[in-house]
């Protein structure tokens, strides 16, 4: 595999930082998939993701979004996003897109999102799905109705009271707060993303992981799963975009599973010609962590296989 990375300028002037991968010399390249990682975390921790792929002849790119590792640069300013951080974020996806076209003019492009990147990866099918042909989403969910507007409530009244560059240790709580609640006894407070602890511990010991978020990212965050779960915006997605939706059945961001079962049956009922599901028994929140990440990166590789040879 070939590491290479550059930057560009986003919306409002920020300088966004991509990693790109590519297969080595001798495998044939045949697609390419762009990936956008969740939150509090960075891209770098899909490099195995991408060695995998690039071994079967896939280009990846993935960005660090606003706010997130290198895009953000210092620790001290993880989790501020700036103004419309959700929506900032799938126009920067967005202009990493016309990237690839333009320097792969005729290969095929997925878009993967994993957990918050699987939410801009909803909002950006609304907007852009004719652009791709395929996506696929995992540590995900369909609409959580009234909880959201809760926590947009709960967040405008924290952007009043200390404003929006504020972290909200409150609204994290709120949002994560009960996701260990499956996981007693807990060893630490991220059991909930893997039954790997050393991918556990990984994650805690990496200072771009972890932090806690600004009021203002949170309501433009519950404000953006708004609009990507919103019947009229649903109804702009190609009927005819291959979707995968993968999840571990103990995804407390997934509900369970029965959170990402009302996605699909909201693309299914919206008309996705080509939609394929799968939960896996005991997996939790990152399933490229899990302990059976081969199983989860091969059934990956193979969804994006069939799909490549379905447009040749």
């Amino acid at each position: 595999m070939i590491s290479e990375s550059f930057t560009f300028k986003g919306k409002d002037d920020v300088e966004i930082f991509v990693y790109k991968w590519t297969p080595d010399v001798d495998v044939q390249v045949k697609g390419v998939v762009q990936l956008a990682h969740g939150m509090a975390e960075t891209a770098a921790r899909y490099e195995e993701f991408a060695s995998a792929l690039t071994n079967h002849g896939f280009i990846v790119y993935a960005n660090d979004h606003r706010g997130h590792g290198k895009t953000a640069g210092k620790i001290d300013i993880l989790g501020d996003l700036g103004n419309d951080g959700f929506n900032s974020m799938v126009e920067d996806m967005h202009r990493i897109t016309d990237i690839i076209k333009e320097e792969n003019m005729t290969l095929p492009l997925f878009l993967f999102g994993q957990s918050m990147g699987s939410f801009l990866t909803q909002r950006y099918i609304c907007l852009y799905g004719s652009e791709l042909k395929g996506a696929i989403l995992t540590g995900t969910c369909g609409n959580q109705g009234i909880i959201v507007d809760i926590g947009r409530i709960a967040s405008k009244v924290e952007i009043i009271r200390y404003g929006r560059k504020a972290k909200s240790i409150t609204l994290n709580k709120l949002i994560f707060g009960s996701n260990n609640n499956f996981f007693k006894p807990s060893r630490t407070i991220f059991d909930w993303l893997s039954r790997d602890n050393k991918e556990v511990d990984k994650f805690i010991d990496d200072p771009y992981c972890g932090s806690v978020f600004t009021a203002g990212f949170f309501y433009d965050f519950l404000n953006g799963l708004k609009s990507a779960a919103d019947v009229g915006e649903i109804k702009n997605i190609p009927s005819d975009l291959p979707i995968y939706i993968f999840v571990g059945d103990k995804d407390p961001v997934g509900k369970n599973g029965k959170g990402a079962l009302k996605l699909v049956k909201t693309y299914e009922k919206h008309g996705i010609k080509d939609l394929t599901y799968k939960f896996y028994k005991d997996g939790r929140h990152e399933m490229l962590h899990e302990t059976n990440k081969e199983e989860v990166i091969a059934d990956v590789i193979k969804w994006l296989n069939a799909h490549v040879l379905l447009l040749t």
